[in-house]
């Protein structure tokens, strides 16, 4: 399930097997520190609150590709397909979003998420501009930051020990699956013409 022992039991696993009807390895490896995963669901939850759901399923599914994880960005695929997209319009997103259809605010967000991603330094005023152009406003634009690096921390958390997708998130289609554990620069065709 990762590199490192988890707890076999954990007065967190009883709530989440309530709800989920398994335990997800993601709270294995962070059972030994249940105030981080409490402060985790608290902050996680401020930033979802300050954003369209559809838009953040977005963001995070951009980001987690970017970031490598192929945990998240499964998960997030999952979300996205439940709740918003079918087969086809999730197969054409993940394969590339500028292709997919997609309003252009939701393509540039995508862009400027996968940017903040790749290297939250490399942002620039006119990063920025592109946003702004589209109609959002800097709490707008904040909330997308938000969320990115909310997947960066908790991405990056799971990517270095080792955790394993849980198998209920492998129940995407196969291809949708394989594009999205593809990750990293071959992930995502942003910045095009840079």
């Amino acid at each position: 399930m990762s590199h490192l022992s988890t707890p076999t039991e954990s007065p967190l696993y009883e709530a989440e097997r309530a709800v989920l009807g398994y335990v997800p390895n993601y709270l294995r490896v962070l059972a030994p520190r249940p105030e981080v995963y409490q402060a985790w669901l608290r902050l996680a939850e401020a930033v979802r609150a300050g954003m369209d759901l559809r838009r953040y399923e977005l963001v995070t599914l951009t980001a987690a590709r970017r970031l490598g994880s192929a945990y998240c960005g499964l998960a997030h695929a999952g979300v996205l397909r439940q709740r918003f997209y079918d087969d086809a319009a999730l197969r054409a997103i993940v394969a590339d979003h500028h292709d997919a259809g997609l309003a252009p605010v939701d393509v540039a967000v995508m862009d400027f998420a996968d940017r903040v991603a790749a290297d939250p330094t490399a942002v620039t005023e006119r990063d920025i501009a592109v946003l702004r152009g589209h109609g959002l406003a800097d709490d707008d634009i904040l909330q997308i930051v938000l969320a990115v690096c909310l997947r960066r921390f908790f991405s990056g958390v799971l990517s270095a020990v080792g955790a394993v997708p849980d198998p209920v998130l492998r129940d995407l289609p196969p291809d949708i699956r394989a594009a999205v554990e593809v990750t990293g620069d071959e992930a995502s065709p942003c910045r095009r013409g840079e």
